[in-house]
């Protein structure tokens, strides 16, 4: 089978998104760097699947490199068209994969940044009950804390998704995968009381399904998420925080109290350990203490 490369291209992202439920932002993400392999392989008069070869992808990889592209950028790049090319082969479009012996330098981990505990503290401590949406900044800070959330589950999460009263929300992550994760109490205290006591004005008597509301009852956005974290944080005398810094923090101060890796990997909704393993860097301190008072020879 010959297939045009452009309809190669589609009818893979339509296998990541509906057979891998790829969530649609990684789907997204895949769809850039294939986007910049074809232009490359059309510059070359390269158009259909079969004429792809080694040299191509070497070539393609070496253009970036002369761009600028730091490894990691490279590497997602070279993982995108493997993965396209897998699906070829996979498929009878190809008859073996030409970038199986191709190797790119390892880009190096980079250590998320984890706040301490007393910023943490500081940094929830910010938003008083009196001022315009306090109530509702300090549920959001808390939450992503609490329950190590990314920013679109915390912006989407809706009110069927909370049980107070249990004592957890049950998050809709990436790909569309459930989870349940536990609240604390101080998060289960700012989410009542923000529910409450000013969701019902921000709402004015219009419905919504959204937990977290803005001005006129419409849902939080993502951008207006990340600007309130900043906007605390840097009140609070923080710099670089972020709404991902929060969700490091969570699995840092974790780990960092004895909590098993598999534990963090599920509550953080990572499908790999090897992602939730970078946070076994973050915290040494707690592996030689361990180590110290449970070792015979330490």
């Amino acid at each position: 089978m010959s297939l045009p490369l452009d309809r190669a291209i589609d009818d893979y992202l339509d296998h990541l998104a509906t057979e891998r439920g790829l969530a649609r932002k990684t789907v997204e993400a895949y769809a850039r760097d294939l986007g910049g392999f074809t232009r490359f392989l059309v510059e070359r008069k390269v158009q259909r699947v079969p004429a792809i070869g080694a040299a191509e992808v070497r070539m393609h990889l070496g253009r970036l490199s002369e761009r600028g592209l730091t490894a990691r950028s490279q590497a997602r790049a070279l993982a995108a068209v493997r993965g396209f090319l897998r699906f070829c082969v996979q498929r009878g479009m190809l008859p073996d994969d030409p970038s199986r012996t191709l190797r790119i330098r390892r880009p190096p981990n980079r250590l998320p940044r984890a706040l301490a505990t007393s910023e943490v503290g500081a940094l929830l401590a910010g938003p008083a009950d009196a001022e315009p949406r306090g109530l509702r900044d300090r549920a959001l800070l808390e939450l992503l804390y609490a329950c190590g959330l990314r920013v679109s589950e915390a912006v989407g999460l809706r009110g069927a998704q909370v049980n107070l009263e249990a004592g957890f929300v049950v998050v809709l992550g990436k790909g569309g995968k459930e989870r349940v994760v536990p609240l604390g109490r101080p998060a289960r205290a700012a989410l009542e009381a923000y529910l409450t006591r000013e969701r019902p004005g921000l709402l004015g008597g219009r419905p919504s399904p959204f937990v977290f509301v803005g001005r006129r009852g419409r849902a939080l956005t993502r951008q207006a998420a990340w600007k309130l974290v900043r906007r605390h944080a840097l009140a609070a005398g923080l710099r670089r925080v972020s709404p991902h810094t929060l969700r490091h923090t969570f699995a840092t101060h974790l780990l960092g109290g004895g909590a098993d890796l598999r534990v963090v990997q599920t509550l953080l909704g990572h499908a790999d350990i090897g992602t939730t393993q970078i946070y076994t860097h973050v915290a040494p301190e707690r592996l030689r203490e361990v180590h110290r008072r449970h070792h015979p020879r330490s």
